[in-house]
């Protein structure tokens, strides 16, 4: 799979990619209980392909949304175990012990590339459940994907400074925030998932345009389909992503667009030989 994704993707590196037609690696997507039944696996990966999405990142609640889309579409869907059962967890799940058996069940018997997207802040980041999150993801080899303030970041990092974190919506931070947060931790990349800042009159803001030159390796967008109605937002978000991007160098723009996400999801669900 790794050689094939690779010749796919080399094919657009080979000359530079008209920002009307670069192709786009989400990486905040869900699909839960009510998104299956509403859009069904084959519909959501239509809705995909025709917005030019390459691949995506996606978690559901509970998981099983998530290997139904991977089912239809291995070629496109990176799976991220996200610790919820239902959306009733979101407000909770840090102080359940029953989370660790879920998570522990559902690694034994799939595979996937990230834990989250989870919903964790300040001191909770040291509660026994996340820790024990964290030693899953360093075990697994596996991205946390953090829906986090800076207290909770910075805490993951201590329990594991190995751990590779993508930033849900770059913690609705200012760009200054987030700049010194990438300088200070390497193995941190944000997603730029239902932000709204960066963009005016269809560019990229002086600030964080600024940004996202000097750390074009380390952004990668989200359309973040929270509630089922989201993803029929997937291609006008992919139209607008486009837009701001057609202002940056074409570099930047590529590397944002697809090739951070590629670099560092792609080759991460090799096939396993029965």
């Amino acid at each position: 799979m790794r050689t094939l994704l690779a010749g796919a993707f080399l094919v657009f590196a080979a000359a530079p990619v008209a920002a009307a037609d670069l192709p786009l690696f989400d990486a905040h997507l869900h699909y839960s209980h009510d998104a299956w039944e509403s859009v069904p696996p084959a519909e959501a990966i239509s809705i995909l392909r025709k917005a030019g999405v390459r691949r995506a990142l996606v978690s559901s609640s509970n998981d099983d949304g998530n290997q139904k889309l991977y089912a239809e579409a291995p070629d496109l869907i990176v799976p991220s175990l996200r610790p919820y059962r239902s959306r009733g967890d979101i407000g909770i799940w840090a102080r359940d012990d029953a989370i660790i058996g879920y998570l522990e069940q559902r690694l034994a018997r799939y595979r996937y590339a990230a834990i989250g997207e989870f919903h964790l802040y300040g001191a909770d980041a040291d509660l026994p459940v996340p820790r024990r999150v964290v030693q899953l993801a360093r075990q697994h080899k596996l991205f946390l994907h953090a829906h986090s303030d800076r207290d909770a970041i910075e805490r993951l990092f201590k329990q594991d400074p190995g751990a590779r974190i993508l930033w849900a919506h770059s913690g609705f931070d200012r760009p200054d925030d987030v700049r010194e947060l990438l300088r200070k931790h390497k193995n941190l990349w944000c997603d730029l998932a239902f932000r709204t800042d960066h963009v005016s009159g269809g560019k990229a803001t002086p600030e964080w345009r600024a940004l996202f030159i000097e750390f074009s390796d380390r952004f990668l967008l989200g359309t973040d389909t929270y509630v089922p109605e989201r993803w029929h937002y997937v291609s006008g978000h992919a139209s607008l992503a486009r837009g701001w991007l057609a202002d940056l160098p074409p570099d930047a723009a590529q590397q944002i667009a697809w090739r951070n996400g590629d670099a560092l999801f792609g080759g991460m669900l090799e096939p396993v030989k029965e």
